[in-house]
């Protein structure tokens, strides 16, 4: 059996917090990492970049809308 715990965790010690935690064998942390997410936002300007300049192909928001 297992428990889940939440913790709110100070921006400052973040990063040492979630070291700690993924160190230890018994804990699962579940999320992407702070770097991860901040990796995935600059990919997605990059993208709105590139498609601006239309060196991306876009599907239109009808488009899109309508397949879901």
């Amino acid at each position: 059996m297992m428990k889940q715990v939440t913790l709110n965790i100070p921006e400052s010690k973040y990063t040492f917090f979630m070291e700690l935690v993924e160190n230890l064998g018994f804990v699962n942390s579940e999320g992407d990492s702070r770097n991860a997410i901040l990796s995935n936002i600059k990919k997605g300007f990059e993208e709105v970049q590139l498609a601006k300049k239309g060196k991306l192909k876009t599907t239109p928001a009808k488009e899109f809308l309508n397949e879901l």
